[in-house]
């Protein structure tokens, strides 16, 4: 622990534990240039928050919409990753074996979970009751389940959704375990679609649970959240196509979202190491891992321990964490204990030596191991000034994006929202500003001239299209056009932000462009 006292190895020298807490808080410090800090975290949060009330209005009822993952946590920009959605169907409720459905109102269909022959954290839907409506993509998954009973099973009710006929532009790809992946341009979807599951039990025994985290107003939120189904078994369980995994996704965005600035740094930090050391091919470890070994630490740990000056010791903690669920492939759920997140992971026996031995050498190496991330190694190379100056138009342009996002939500209009409008010239300025410096520090003539002539070829594309009488609103091409203007952007400010603005040569770069 950072506070058990000083080791000094040698008389004279520097203690090792100052030594760990001093790089713990630069290196906080630095991601918070990085855009991890409080501020633009909960920006995003909130951003994502605001079009999950406008696309869920839009529904009118029929749908509830959530973003979940990476994107509802804010530790993801615009175009960084894909965006994690459930879609959860408003006429159909879920009830856990012993809750009274008396109360439910007759338009809702009634499903009863059934978890007896059922791995933890998994069960089967009965149908109990037909309400006054049912969608033909539940009715369509209904089979018997060799008593005369109504089953729902899983793999159908993904299936109908897979074939649902989607706008133009949107392209579906084959199913991913409970998700429906989709494209749009350059932005990439995974759908879930899910069920309310009301199940007080389960949420009672984590909210009894002793612990240090998160703090009793935070429990009674995540309890009145409640809990989902999302249509997927266990792999190779005999009962596979008919099991439902019960999930708690509004829960742990607000568990995720009260974690401290030091926690949720070593999320950040412990994702990066499965990234890109680890690099998992077959998902043997995930993003949702990480994040179960993070909510455990948080838990069973005072909370006065986790600051910007003990965030090394913490990674060590959280890296060892990991290295026991891969020895022992055992990681309890945080929600559901008795469901062990390792039980059906694809991890051989070369592959698990493989990253014991790695996380070995990483904790071996102190403060050093974040050398082995490249995100943080090259902000760490980088000139502070410029990697500052770069980071924050990075930023600035994200946040527009994000504002634009959710005017377009609330059916804004390009041609006469003058927010929108504002929105357009500030991102136009950015960029102008951003390759002004670029040049004015002496970027290489190659990277400029490929920035300039994407650009241009996507302004032309989108010339031609308004020549053609077409509408940036409704037209798919305008729009991935627009999408892929601001994804350059944001990729020629982070590429500059990690180089530092360090000055390659002293050419006129301008008359070559122009060239």
């Amino acid at each position: 622990m950072a506070d058990q006292g000083i080791r000094r190895d040698e008389p004279g020298e520097v203690p090792r534990q100052f030594q760990n807490e001093q790089a713990s808080a630069e290196t906080s410090t630095l991601m918070n240039v990085l855009g991890y800090g409080p501020h633009i975290r909960q920006a995003r949060i909130e951003a994502y928050k605001a079009s999950d009330r406008h696309e869920t209005a839009k529904a009118l009822g029929i749908v509830t919409y959530i973003t979940t993952g990476s994107k509802a946590e804010g530790l993801t920009s615009y175009l960084e990753s894909d965006i994690d959605v459930l879609f959860v169907t408003e006429s159909v409720i879920c009830l856990e074996d012993g809750v009274d459905s008396s109360c439910v109102p007759v338009e809702t269909t009634i499903f009863r979970s059934c978890s007896r022959i059922s791995y933890s954290g998994h069960c089967r839907l009965l149908l109990e009751r037909y309400g006054t409506h049912i969608s033909y993509l539940v009715y369509n998954a209904l089979c018997d389940d060799g008593f005369g009973r109504g089953l729902l099973r899983s793999d159908l009710y993904v299936n109908q959704w897979l074939n649902v006929k989607h706008p133009e532009g949107i392209v579906q790809h084959e199913r991913a375990g409970p998700s429906t992946p989709e494209t749009f341009g350059v932005l990439e979807s995974d759908t879930v679609h899910a069920l309310h599951f009301y199940c007080p039990s389960i949420l009672t025994r984590w909210a009894a649970r002793h612990r240090y985290w998160p703090s009793a107003d935070v429990v009674r939120e995540v309890v009145s959240l409640g809990a989902f189904v999302s249509p997927v078994g266990v792999k190779g369980s005999d009962y596979e196509h008919v099991e439902w995994r019960m999930c708690f996704n509004t829960g742990e965005n607000v568990l995720i979202n009260n974690l401290n600035d030091t926690q949720v740094k070593l999320y950040v930090l412990l994702k990066m190491v499965k990234k890109d050391v680890l690099q998992p091919q077959k998902k043997e470890v995930t993003s949702f891992t990480v994040k179960n070994i993070v909510l455990w630490i948080a838990e069973n740990n005072p909370h006065s321990l986790f600051h910007e000056r003990s965030m090394f010791h913490w990674l060590h903690e959280g890296l060892y964490a990991l290295r026991v669920a891969l020895d022992t492939k055992e990681l309890p759920y945080y929600m559901i204990p008795g469901r062990n997140l390792m039980a059906a992971c694809a991890l051989d026996h070369e592959q698990k030596r493989s990253w014991i031995a790695t996380i070995d050498e990483m904790i071996a190496e102190g403060p050093r191991m974040i050398l082995r991330l490249p995100k943080i190694r090259q902000a760490i190379i980088a000139h502070p000034e410029p990697l500052r100056w770069y980071s924050g138009r990075r930023i600035e342009m994200e946040m527009l994006e994000l504002i634009y996002m959710n005017r377009r939500a609330l059916g804004m209009d390009e041609e006469t929202d003058v927010i929108m409008q504002a929105i357009n010239s500030r991102q136009v300025e950015i960029l102008r500003e951003v390759g002004m410096r670029m040049i004015m520090e002496g970027t290489r003539v190659n990277d400029i001239r490929n920035v300039w002539n994407k650009m241009e070829l996507l302004w032309l594309i989108c010339m031609n299209r308004m020549a053609l009488g077409m509408d940036r609103e409704t037209d798919v091409i305008m729009q991935a056009v627009r999408r892929r203007q601001s994804e350059i952007g944001m990729d020629v400010i982070m590429n500059m932000m990690m180089e530092g603005g360090r000055v390659n040569n002293h050419r006129n770069v301008w008359t070559s462009m122009m060239m």
